[in-house]
C-alpha cells in the first residue's frame, strides 16, 4: 500500500474485491421468490421457489482514501443478471446517495465522500436487484455492511497535559511521581496502530517513565530541594509499538520537589548585640533574632528558649507568629544604676522533625545575645513613697514638722531642690526648706478649722527642671484643749406656784470643740450671784446640769 501510488492501490483492491468479497451463502440456507408475469387472461401468477442468486455481507474498505477519483467499494451482482441491461440494482441505508454510490448496471458501489473510521466505523446498507421495465424485484432486498478499516492516521495525546506533579526531595531511586496515558483514535483490535510505547524525551537522568505503564519515576538519588527546586519533563508516546514510522505525541511534565526537614537551622550570628533603655515599661521588644533554616513551611517552624547566662530571670523570649523569629523582651524593670548589661544563652530548634533525617541532626543551634541597658535621666526619687505627720495644734510657728528626702538615681546624682505644689496649700500654712527638704508651720493651726492637710512637694533636679518627681505628705492636726465649754446665752423657765419641792424646772448641756468627740464631762455651779438662793438646787445628772425647785429648803441645805 505505501510503495504504490493511490490509482494503483485502487485498481488492485478492485479485484481482490470481485474475486474474494462475493460470494453465496450455503445451500438451502435461503431461498426467494421469482415473479412470473401474469398471463393475458390475468391469470394470477404462480410462486415458484427458487434458489438464491445473490447474497452479500460485508466489504471492507480503508480509511482516508484521497485519490482524485471515487473510491471502489465492490460489486452487486446476481445470477440473473445475464449482462443485457435488464437488472437494475438500488442501494439504499446509511450514507446511499450521499457517501456511497452504486451504477444500477453494474452493481459497482463507490464511495464519494472521504471516509475516516474515527468518525464512524461502519454503515449499514441495503441492496435490491429489480428487473428494469417493471419495477418488480427480482432479490429480495438484502443487508450488508461496508466496515471502514483502520490506517494509523492518529498520533497518541495527552489530553490532560501538560501536567504539574509533585515528588518529596531525597525521594529514592523509583519512586513513583506521576501515572500518564496516551490516548490513540485508531483501532486498538487492529495491528499496531493503537499501541503505544512511552519514551522520555527531556529530564534524565533525574526521571524515567515506564515504557508499558507510562508511570513517571524517579531516576535518580538525593535530589536536593534546596539545590534545585522544579524539573521539566517531556515525554513521548509512540505508536505502532515505538516501530520506525509510528505517529508520537509529547507531553510536558513539570515536576515540584517538595520540602522534607532534611537541614538543621543555624543562627546567622554567633554574637548578638542588643540595647534598651533602663526606662522602657516591662513587655517591650529588646530584639530579634533568626536561626535560618534552609527549608520552608512547617519544616523552618522554630521555637525559642533562654536555657543560660545572668538575664534569664530579667528577660523572656517567645516566636513571631510566623514562628521563624525569636522576640526578646524585658521581663522585669531595668535599672542601668544597678546592672548595666545581661548576657544571654539562647537556642532555637525545630518543632516538626522528620525522623527519617534524624542522623543529619541535631535539628537546634545556639547563640550568645548581649543586652547593654542604657542610662536614662530619670526624675529624683523620694526615700519614702508618702509621709505621714501628726502635728498638736498649738505648734509654734517655724517648728520643723518634717524633712523629706529625695535624691537623683543617676550615676551623676545631680542636687535636688525642694518646693510644695502650692494647689495642696492654697492657704499657706506650710513651707519648705528648698535645700534640705525641711517642712515647717508659716500659720497657726487649729484642728476645729482644718483637721487634715494633705501637701504635695515635688523634687526637681538642678541641672534639668524637666525632670520633676512628687510625694504626698498627709498632715494630721492633733487636738490641744484650747476651747472652753459653752452654754446657751439664756434661757428662760418657768415653774407653777404649787409646784412641789425637788421638781425638775430646767436642763442645761455644755458643749465643747475640743476632743474626745464624745464630749468632756463638765462640772456646773451656779453663778455667784445665784449661789446663795434657797429656791433651787443644781445637780449634776452625768454632764448635764438640771435644776430643780427646793421651795421650804434652808440655805445651808442647798447644794451647789
Amino acid at each position: 500500500k505505501r510503495s504504490t501510488s493511490p490509482e494503483q492501490a485502487q485498481t488492485h483492491k478492485k479485484k481482490l474485491v470481485e474475486l474474494c468479497v462475493i460470494f453465496r451463502c450455503p445451500k438451502g440456507h435461503n431461498s426467494e421468490m421469482q415473479l412470473l408475469n401474469e398471463d393475458n387472461t390475468g391469470s394470477s401468477a404462480l410462486l415458484h421457489r427458487i434458489k438464491r442468486g445473490w447474497v452479500w455481507n460485508q466489504f471492507f474498505v480503508l480509511e482516508e482514501y484521497t485519490g482524485l477519483e471515487p473510491l471502489y467499494i465492490g460489486k452487486l451482482h446476481s445470477d440473473m443478471d445475464k449482462g443485457d441491461g435488464s437488472i437494475k440494482y438500488i442501494l439504499t441505508g446509511e450514507g446511499a446517495g450521499t457517501t456511497f454510490t452504486i451504477d444500477d448496471s453494474t452493481g459497482d458501489i463507490h464511495a464519494i465522500q472521504r471516509l475516516d473510521r474515527e468518525v464512524k466505523a461502519q454503515y449499514v446498507l441495503r441492496a435490491q436487484a429489480r428487473n428494469r421495465l417493471t419495477d418488480r424485484p427480482l432479490e429480495p432486498e438484502s443487508e450488508f455492511i461496508v466496515k471502514i478499516q483502520d490506517i494509523n492516521d492518529n498520533e497518541p495525546r495527552f489530553l490532560d497535559g501538560p501536567y504539574q506533579a509533585t515528588v518529596p526531595e531525597m525521594s529514592k531511586i523509583g519512586t513513583s511521581v506521576i501515572q500518564l496515558t496516551a490516548t490513540d483514535a485508531d483501532d486498538p483490535t487492529y495491528g499496531n496502530s493503537a499501541r503505544v510505547v512511552y519514551s522520555i524525551l527531556e529530564g534524565q537522568p533525574y526521571f524515567s517513565v515506564d515504557a508499558k505503564t507510562g508511570m513517571v519515576r524517579v531516576s535518580l538519588a538525593d535530589m536536593d530541594r534546596e539545590t534545585r527546586e522544579n524539573y521539566t519533563v517531556v515525554i513521548q508516546a509512540k505508536d505502532m509499538g515505538g516501530q520506525l514510522g509510528g505517529l508520537a505525541g509529547t507531553t510536558t511534565v513539570n515536576i515540584t520537589l517538595s520540602d522534607v526537614n532534611d537541614n538543621p537551622p543555624m543562627f546567622d550570628q554567633r554574637l548578638y548585640q542588643m540595647s534598651v533603655p533602663e526606662s522602657v515599661p516591662v513587655g517591650s521588644v529588646v530584639g530579634r533574632i533568626w536561626a535560618k533554616d534552609r527549608d520552608t513551611g512547617v519544616n523552618a517552624e522554630m521555637k525559642y528558649s533562654i536555657i543560660d547566662g545572668d538575664g534569664r530571670d530579667t528577660f523572656d523570649i517567645s516566636t513571631d507568629p510566623t514562628n521563624l523569629f525569636g522576640i526578646i523582651t524585658v521581663k522585669k524593670p531595668l535599672n542601668f544604676e544597678n546592672k548595666p548589661s545581661y548576657t544571654l544563652k539562647v537556642e532555637g530548634a525545630n518543632t516538626h522533625l522528620d525522623l527519617a533525617f534524624h542522623h543529619r541532626g541535631p535539628f537546634k543551634d545556639v547563640t550568645i545575645v548581649h543586652v547593654s541597658v542604657e542610662d536614662v535621666d530619670e526624675p529624683p526619687v523620694f526615700d519614702l513613697p508618702a509621709y505621714y505627720i501628726e502635728l498638736p495644734e498649738d505648734t509654734e510657728i517655724g517648728t520643723v514638722m518634717k524633712t523629706v528626702s529625695a535624691r537623683d538615681p543617676d550615676a551623676a546624682n545631680h542636687t535636688v531642690r525642694y518646693s510644695i505644689e502650692r494647689s495642696s496649700d492654697p492657704e499657706k500654712y506650710f513651707y519648705i526648706e528648698i535645700t534640705s527638704g525641711s517642712l515647717m508651720t508659716v500659720r497657726l493651726l487649729d484642728r476645729e478649722e482644718v483637721g487634715w492637710h494633705n501637701i504635695t512637694v515635688l523634687a526637681m533636679e538642678m541641672n534639668n527642671p524637666t525632670q520633676i518627681s512628687s510625694v504626698s505628705v498627709a498632715v494630721k492636726v492633733l487636738d490641744v484643749n484650747d476651747n472652753p465649754p459653752s452654754l446657751t446665752d439664756y434661757l428662760e423657765a418657768y415653774v407653777c406656784d404649787n409646784a412641789k419641792a425637788g421638781q425638775l424646772i430646767q436642763t442645761v448641756t455644755a458643749v465643747d470643740p475640743d476632743e474626745p468627740l464624745g464630749g468632756q464631762h463638765f462640772y456646773y455651779s451656779l453663778a455667784p450671784e445665784a449661789a446663795n438662793n434657797p429656791n433651787f438646787t443644781l445637780r449634776d445628772n452625768q454632764g448635764t446640769l438640771v435644776l430643780s425647785y427646793d421651795w421650804g429648803i434652808t440655805h445651808d441645805q442647798t447644794s451647789g
